[in-house]
């Protein structure tokens, strides 16, 4: 499986079969190196309702004839725009013809402005999940936006975690010493900083983390933008 990192909390995961795309916040993103219309795919991952997440997962879903999975919120919002949408809930998970996601606790918020210049009221969207991600013998855990939390123990306990995708903004998330802590709780083979640098409030050190991490014993390693991981 080849992980790439595209930008702030978001990655395209490539098997031998299917492409998928998590968080893709392209579009408006200081730091993304691609174009939205640029990515071909066939499921696009959401994590939660907030702009720099649902991102451009409208168009590229539409684009690509890709399926969203996200919380049901999310999912229904989507589709009512026209993109083909899987709809999940907390704890629940599903089998896929690439593997199997479940949907995990995140603490954090969940909703959307009316488009620019409407008279809409804020949309609200639902909770924020996490994603543990299996697919050829692999297990991706993206943890989306949250706080820290010991429902990451759990997920250490129950399951074989080869890569932990954790926010270290702070301000919107937990910062890198939750995010330190978070690793030790998930005991993952590898751990990848996200949601970071992005814009001025979740300014961080990616290299002073990885050193915090790998301190505790554990693997991390922070991806330049573009930069491709093979697990």
């Amino acid at each position: 499986m080849k992980i790439t990192y595209l930008s702030h909390s978001c990655f395209l995961l490539e098997t031998s079969t299917h492409t998928l795309i998590i968080d893709p916040f392209l579009t408006g993103n200081p730091l993304a190196q691609v174009k939205a219309d640029s990515i071909r795919c066939d499921y696009v991952l959401v994590t939660h309702g907030h702009f720099d997440h649902v991102g451009d997962a409208l168009d590229i879903a539409k684009r690509n004839g890709a399926t969203i999975i996200s919380s049901y919120e999310v999912a229904d919002w989507l589709s009512r725009q026209g993109a083909k949408a899987h709809p999940m809930g907390l704890g629940g998970g599903f089998d896929f013809p690439f593997g199997r996601i479940k949907l995990t606790i995140a603490f954090h918020s969940a909703g959307y402005p009316p488009p620019e210049g409407g008279n809409g009221g804020f949309v609200y969207l639902g909770v924020a999940a996490g994603m543990l991600i299996q697919a050829e013998g692999k297990t991706i855990y993206h943890a989306g936006d949250t706080a820290l939390n010991l429902e990451m123990q759990l997920l250490g306990q129950r399951n074989k975690i080869d890569v932990a995708m954790l926010p270290i903004g702070d301000n919107f998330t937990m910062g890198p010493e939750d995010a330190v802590t978070a690793a030790e709780f998930l005991k993952a083979g590898l751990v990848l900083p996200m949601h970071y640098n992005t814009f001025e409030p979740i300014k961080q050190d990616p290299k002073a983390f990885v050193a915090k991490v790998t301190a505790k014993g554990l693997r991390a390693q922070a991806p330049a933008i573009g930069e491709t991981i093979t697990i």
